[in-house]
């Protein structure tokens, strides 16, 4: 599993323009800025930094979608943003016969893609099932087992006496 990706732009203003349009529908925003790179994260994790270099070479990069609907939305965004349209949203058979994705230049050529690979109608894994369930209340001097560091356990008592026990 690749943990992030680093992307060279020839104009770093122009691609952090870009990027924060095209991928806000991906859930992506700007969140972290440095001399000359700027990172970019979706649900917390900084999975996409850009960096100035002037030599900047075409790269192909793509982006999972949570549904078709964000494929659509990106790449409308992306053209907005100033990109060019590379591929418009539909279904790639050549790959699957749910393969549905949408494909821009970024302003450095970057071939940018967004991906979803669920069949219509269908919800994403993270999202599909019944809502948590929510957690029984529990009685007053119940115990509660918690780990703590190292391993060690510690039974806690919803009153306000405390009790624990060192590790095992």
């Amino acid at each position: 599993m690749i943990d992030h990706v680093t992307l060279r732009v020839r104009d770093l203003p122009t691609a952090k323009s870009f990027y924060a349009a095209a991928l806000a529908p991906l859930g992506y925003q700007v969140a972290k800025e440095f001399p000359g790179t700027i990172g970019l994260c979706a649900g917390g994790m900084f999975d996409l930094w850009l960096t100035a270099d002037a030599d900047a070479r075409p790269q192909h990069l793509a982006f999972s979608a949570p549904s078709r609907a964000a494929v659509d939305a990106f790449h409308a965004a992306a053209l907005a943003a100033g990109g060019r349209d590379n591929g418009p949203p539909g279904v790639r058979l050549e790959y699957h016969p749910n393969y549905y994705a949408a494909f821009a230049f970024d302003p450095s050529g970057h071939n940018v893609e967004a991906v979803c690979h669920l069949a219509p109608g269908a919800r994403s894994p993270a999202r599909a099932g019944k809502k948590p369930a929510r957690k029984p209340a529990r009685r007053a001097g119940s115990k509660k087992i918690v780990k703590g560091p190292k391993g060690a356990r510690a039974a806690r008592r919803t009153s306000r006496r405390r009790i624990v026990k060192g590790p095992k």
